[in-house]
């Protein structure tokens, strides 16, 4: 795995400039903030770790809650960075995959939990995980589980799980007359959003900013359903040849670009979850195609949408099926000397424990708890009521995700829907999605952005 880690190294070296400054907001940081001080009479107990977290609402939640919860109760200080999606992966490939040593607990999804794992940088949880009866570690969906493992090891733990349906405003489309199919196809979708599009409302959200896990992730999903693939695969799993300049592939990213130009958000070019999230609630978008996640937090108490959306399947066109699988979880770095206190932290964040506590506390209430993690989650009577519109959609998407076959070819690397699972995707991503993101707005053509995607992805492996 050496190879590997040069690999991932190599890409880290922009990341390394990015968050020169630490932990003090620097780096592209949203925002940074500390668990408080320990509680007295804490007596031995306490430490201080440092932990990078998404800037999704769900972890915002346990940033604000971790003071009263975890700190007050353990002493343990917790000093979080919280960073935008592109800027975390960057950092936590800094940190993580190249030996920094800036974080004791670091946010990373299934893409990276089993190559670093496999690398050697990041901590086996199977033992402390099994050894903790408050972790409950058969309480774990089993395929967030085995997505963030390797060899049968679990190398992170999920904070939350997730697939991608397509969301819509159900009396939208009953105002225009038009019914959502149960199982929708993308050319279907495209002419629901051209009809119900209007001056105040796009038709669709769909992520259009640079980024492997950003514009990267939906559009890979298009590509697979399209019969496209980045790259072949030789036999023995390895990257083969790059398939960018392959009909398929300008099929599926001609479609993408077309219906985001056409019916889709403003400024699309620089949404991803989180913009679209904000125009979905704030009624400027009739449909979303993202994370199933989303739900909870458009059925939230304090939601705006609330009562008034449908979930249906991710849609598709030559496969049966194309939602993604991923999981935002916590990890511990081979080069923390805290794994103690790390572990104490991430059985709080992740146990069934915090889930419960949780609902009462946060803005959003029951409905936007961390879901898609744990079977006792849905056994909750306060989540069953909260999430009775979106739980069993959120549940079959994740279960039915094609996470080992996702398109109509093979591909290398390990698992995955909407990344191709090896070390060069990360890189190659970045960068094409950069190349798709400037089509969006118009800056360049699809035929240009193909021709310089097809270089940059001929170079990896090489």
């Amino acid at each position: 795995m050496r190879g590997t880690l040069r690999l991932w190294a190599a890409v880290a070296v922009a990341a390394a400039a990015l968050i020169a400054a630490g932990c003090g907001g620097g780096g592209g940081s949203k925002s940074s903030s500390s668990s408080g001080t320990p509680a007295a009479g804490a007596g031995s107990k306490g430490g201080t770790i440092n932990v990078a977290i998404v800037d999704n609402p769900q972890m915002k939640d346990i940033a604000a809650l971790t003071p009263s919860l975890f700190t007050a109760k353990t002493g343990i200080k917790v000093k979080y960075t919280v960073l935008d999606e592109g800027t975390l992966r960057e950092v936590t490939t800094r940190d993580v995959a190249a030996g920094g040593k800036q974080f004791d607990v670091a946010m990373i999804g299934m893409y990276e939990a089993p190559q670093f794992g496999k690398s050697g940088n990041l901590v086996d949880l199977t033992p402390q995980a099994k050894a903790d009866a408050s972790y409950n570690y058969n309480d774990l969906i089993p395929a967030v589980r085995n997505g963030l493992s390797a060899d049968g090891k679990l190398y992170a733990s999920p904070f939350y799980g997730e697939s991608s349906f397509l969301m819509y405003r159900k009396d939208v489309l009953k105002k225009a007359g038009l019914t959502m199919p149960a199982h929708p196809t993308w050319p279907q979708v495209a002419q629901i959003a051209q009809k119900v599009k209007t001056s105040n409302m796009a038709g669709i959200c769909l992520r259009g900013k640079p980024g492997w896990g950003d514009l990267g992730a939906s559009l890979t999903t298009v590509l697979n359903t399209f019969g496209a693939t980045w790259w072949s695969a030789k036999p023995d799993g390895s990257i083969d040849k790059a398939q960018v300049n392959t009909p398929p592939f300008k099929q599926a990213l001609s479609f993408y670009v077309n219906l985001v130009k056409g019916s889709g958000e403003k400024d699309a070019a620089n949404s991803s979850f989180n913009e679209c999230l904000s125009q979905y609630k704030d009624g400027k978008v009739a449909m979303w195609y993202d994370a199933t996640v989303a739900a909870g937090l458009l059925e939230a108490s304090d939601s705006a949408v609330k009562g008034k959306n449908g979930y249906v399947a991710a849609p598709t066109f030559k496969t049966p099926q194309s939602g993604w699988l991923w999981s935002w979880a916590l990890a511990i770095p081979k080069t923390s000397s805290k794994e103690d206190l790390a572990w104490k932290y991430i059985s709080f964040a992740t146990g069934p424990k915090y889930i419960k506590e949780a609902g009462s506390k946060i803005s959003g209430g029951w409905a936007a708890i961390p879901p898609g993690t744990r079977k006792s989650t849905y056994t909750l009577p306060q989540y069953k009521k909260a999430a009775a519109s979106f739980a069993k959609p959120t549940l079959t998407a994740m279960t039915t995700a094609p996470i080992n076959n996702p398109g109509t070819t093979k591909r290398p690397g390990l698992p995955g829907v909407q990344y191709v699972g090896v070390p060069e995707f990360q890189d190659v991503g970045n960068q094409c999605t950069q190349q798709f993101s400037a089509v969006i707005a118009g800056r360049t053509g699809i035929d240009a952005a193909l021709k310089n995607c097809q270089d940059i992805a001929s170079q990896a492996g090489q």
